[in-house]
């Protein structure tokens, strides 16, 4: 079959000429630690809409340009995919300010590497920085959880 259930989202790394990135320290039950802004892509809407909305919530930042770098996606229990469409930009403006979902800051990206990281964004950091990999992709064998960067 060619079609599937897939939940879409996206997220945005946010960075500026000084070696910083705009980070979120995202407070979920299922998912918490170091992450960047982003979220779920409404019915309908566009994808680039989708990821200027979702940072302007969390950040309080409107960003520009952004761009895609990658996509992380994983096959749900119930067979239906996750998507996450990974942006990138150095284009924003407004004024920070922290949501429910996490307080965000500047910090620099070398710091980020060594904080206390949501799961599997240290592996995610190599498809927003790295030109050579785009993907990264979970799969099932023999009953656990691997992923492949490509």
């Amino acid at each position: 079959m060619r079609t599937e259930i897939v939940t879409l989202t996206n997220m945005c790394m946010v960075y500026d000429d000084k070696g910083n990135v705009l980070v979120q320290d995202k407070v979920d039950d299922k998912w918490c630690g170091l992450t960047f802004p982003g979220g779920h892509i409404e019915k309908g809407e566009s994808f680039v809409d989708s990821v200027i909305r979702e940072v302007y919530e969390e950040t309080g930042l409107t960003i520009g340009c952004p761009r895609i770098c990658g996509t992380k996606d994983w096959q749900k229990k119930d067979g239906s995919r996750y998507l996450v469409v990974l942006y990138k930009t150095d284009k924003f403006k407004g004024e920070l300010k922290s949501s429910d979902e996490g307080e965000v800051k500047w910090m620099p990206l070398e710091e980020m590497k060594k904080g206390k990281l949501a799961n599997g964004m240290e592996d995610l950091l190599r498809v927003f920085i790295e030109d050579d990999i785009n993907e990264f992709h979970y799969m099932i064998e023999n009953g656990q959880w691997k992923y492949e960067l490509k």
